[in-house]
């Protein structure tokens, strides 16, 4: 490896995040002259403001964009499930510097007042503000040029964002400024971990293998990858394998044993990470409390509020109503393509099991032959027989689904939220999947634009749990245009 490589290898975040600060900040600038030129540039000679009257303002702005993205979390190295929080910080820091620059064009104006002895306080505060007031006037500019590019500030960011996240997924897809890391333990925890990790390499880690108690293990293989060492080994490992990070899965083991290995972690100096105990209770928002000593781990109240109930069932009439009148033509010859391949009705209902467990009857375009549209598992890969033709090309770009909207009319779905399962599935469900019937379901959701939408729903709580725990209105209109993205992309299923 050159020298160049090894230096970006062992400085991959730093390098990476610096690159996006300059590139946010590129993003705001012409956001800016993008405004200036779309309400100014284009405007009468005789009524244009020139560019140089927002200098001033322009820079302001970028300044506070780029501390209100550090503020919400966006140059952190730590990301979110399928950077569904990173997106929403775009928003709300968008949102927020658009009130502190306008907070601030309002106690910066240009001050003519005089200290005039009337207090030592006010003596000094006359001069400080002059010294760091606003030179231009606020009458000078437009405010709708001002509006316009924090608007511009947000699409822009957005698809950078976007744009960067795929970039960097792409590096660590080959290889590049990913960390190794092994895990402690190899109970179903710790298998858990594994298969995330093959199953999403654009994390940027790179998993060597396991460490396991029992050192006649060492060898075996669990799955795919290979039992590398025991715990006394440990040390040797982590400088031949150079482990970056270590993951301790051994939340089945006792305390004592545990914090040893977390002790000789902290004696190596190498950074790890604790699975803990209960761990599913922590896919929950919990609150840490502290009795005198003890901590405590609590859930807050569970209540969705009046408005926000509200706005979330407007949004779902207004995207249902909008999709069904501009897609009518779609319906008519998606249904005649369906019926011409296979004998049997254009549409597909099955009862499907809603919130709080009530059932309702789904809709959707049937895209199998009539005899195998029964109650079993849906098809895996693009190869199933039961799969028309036409129906294979409604699966892959999720059109199939379109009829969803229906549901959503009636009340009986939502766009966004944990896909409906049916009655013989649910029937299998345990105390924690039963979590999913909390919420209504939905035509779309984290599951299907993540990396596992490939396998059944129910194989993959953690995506309806975390939706559940955060959901919002602004993380809906996360999801769904994100859902825009991979139905283009064709990466539905199948």
């Amino acid at each position: 490896m050159t020298v160049l490589g090894t230096f970006v290898r062992r400085n991959f975040e730093p390098l990476v995040l610096s690159v996006q600060v300059l590139v946010d900040l590129a993003v705001v600038i012409v956001a800016c002259l993008t405004a200036w030129w779309w309400r100014e540039g284009l405007a009468p000679i005789e009524t244009a403001t020139d560019l140089i009257t927002y200098r001033e303002i322009f820079s302001i702005t970028a300044a506070i964009c780029l501390v209100c993205f550090h503020w919400f979390g966006m140059y952190s190295p730590i990301k979110s499930l399928l950077n569904v929080e990173e997106f929403k910080a775009v928003s709300k820091s968008s949102v927020a510097a658009f009130f502190v620059v306008h907070a601030l064009i309002v106690f910066l104006r240009g001050t003519t007042q005089e200290a005039d002895g009337s207090g030592a306080l006010y003596n000094y505060l006359v001069p400080l503000h002059r010294a760091i007031d606003l030179e231009v006037n606020p009458s000078q500019y437009s405010r709708i040029t001002l509006v316009l590019a924090f608007g511009l500030i947000l699409v822009f960011t957005t698809i950078s964002r976007f744009i960067s996240f795929k970039l960097i997924q792409e590096l660590h897809r080959r290889g590049i400024g990913n960390r190794n890391v092994l895990i402690v333990g190899t109970g179903e925890t710790a298998r858990r971990l594994q298969r995330k990790f093959l199953l999403v390499p654009t994390l940027g880690l790179n998993f060597v293998g396991f460490v396991e108690r029992d050192s006649s293990k060492v060898g075996s293989m669990i799955e795919r990858s290979r039992v590398i060492g025991a715990y006394e080994d440990l040390e040797r490992l982590l400088g031949q394998y150079k482990v970056g990070d270590v993951f301790v899965a051994l939340p089945e083991e006792d305390e004592d044993t545990v914090m040893a290995i977390v002790a000789r972690l902290e004696r190596i100096g190498v950074s790890y990470h604790v699975v803990p105990r209960f761990y599913h209770l922590m896919s929950y928002k919990v609150r840490i409390e502290n009795l005198d000593s003890i901590p405590l781990i609590a859930r807050p109240e569970r209540r969705v509020s009046l408005v926000s109930a509200m706005v979330k069932r407007s949004l779902d009439i207004a995207i249902a109503l909008v999709t069904l009148t501009l897609g009518g033509m779609f319906f008519l010859v998606s249904s005649i393509l369906i019926r011409r391949e296979s004998p049997g009705p254009a549409l597909f209902r099955q009862t499907r099991i809603g919130q709080n467990g009530r059932p309702f009857e789904m809709v959707k375009f049937r895209t199998m032959h009539t005899s195998d549209c029964d109650d079993a598992l849906a098809p895996s890969d693009d190869n199933d027989p039961r799969v028309t033709r036409v129906g294979r090309f409604l699966r892959r770009y999720s059109l199939d689904e379109l009829p969803n909207f229906l549901n959503v009319l009636r009340g009986e779905m939502s766009v966004v939220g944990p896909r409906p399962e049916m009655p013989f599935i649910v029937d299998t469900y345990g105390p924690l999947d039963r979590e999913r019937l909390r919420a209504k379901p939905g035509v779309t959701g984290l599951w299907q634009i993540s990396y596992a939408r490939t396998s059944a729903i129910h194989d993959y709580l953690d995506y309806d749990l975390y939706y559940i725990e955060n959901q919002s209105v602004l993380l809906d209109l996360v999801i769904i245009a994100l859902t825009g993205f991979a139905v283009i992309k064709g990466t539905g299923a199948y």
